[in-house]
């Protein structure tokens, strides 16, 4: 049986969950480190870092490490952007790409804006 390739959701759905540490490890591969120089970095023996980047991997449903930067990528995990809405590029990527926001994404948005509204309501009784 041919390994599965999992990819992008195109119904915007969430991205896998990445720990922090598969996070940066993935970032230090996508910058053409080898395992021993992102072990030597993170203070990780480069099994670790293979163990770590072989999570990530498994994760995205990636068949291997170049193609699981290349979906994180899509995905908006390793774009550097803040992501406001949860695991996944948020409300603006959908509208980017011409898709009807999710209702985790829709959300997100109006949690948002409340927040920005609050904030600008009390810079304005502030500063009066």
């Amino acid at each position: 049986m041919a390994p599965q390739i999992a990819g992008p959701s195109t119904t915007g759905g969430p991205a896998p969950r990445l720990a922090p540490r598969e996070l940066e490890t993935l970032t230090l591969v996508s910058q053409g480190l080898t395992h021993a120089e992102i072990g030597t970095l993170l203070v990780m023996t480069p099994k670790g870092v293979t163990a770590t980047v072989n999570r990530a991997v498994a994760k995205l449903g990636a068949r291997n490490a170049p193609h699981a930067v290349l979906l994180a990528c899509q995905y908006g995990v390793l774009d550097g952007r803040p992501q406001r809405h949860g695991d996944h590029a948020g409300f603006a990527a959908h509208r980017y790409r011409g898709e009807e926001p999710c209702e985790a994404c829709w959300e997100g948005e109006r949690a948002y804006r409340r927040e920005r509204r609050a904030a600008r309501k009390a810079g304005q009784i502030n500063a009066a």
